[in-house]
């Protein structure tokens, strides 16, 4: 689906100085605003921009000042599997 947004030419202008790229720059603006709300979950925000790894997801949202905030049950399923992958290394696990 396209979406169009009707500006004034002058605002136009002014964001295009600012942005350079006002296009993308507005789906960014939409990603991450849908991904703060709750609307878009980090895979939708992916897709719609283009990402082709959850790495550079990540790294978008860190530099937008948005973070993943993690459950509880999830903090919980990370460090199992940081454990279990540490094990398989032979690597001591920190403390």
């Amino acid at each position: 689906m396209q979406i169009e947004i009707e500006l004034p030419e002058d605002i136009v202008e002014h964001l295009q100085a600012e942005w350079k790229d006002l296009p993308r720059h507005a789906l960014e603006a939409v990603a991450l605003e849908g991904y703060r709300s709750g609307a878009l979950t980090e895979s939708q925000v992916r897709r719609v921009l283009g990402f082709e790894t959850r790495l550079e997801v990540n790294s978008f949202l860190r530099d937008h000042g948005v973070y993943y905030s993690y459950t509880p049950a999830e903090i919980e399923e990370e460090i199992t599997a940081n454990e279990r992958l540490l094990e398989g290394t032979g690597k001591p696990r920190p403390r």
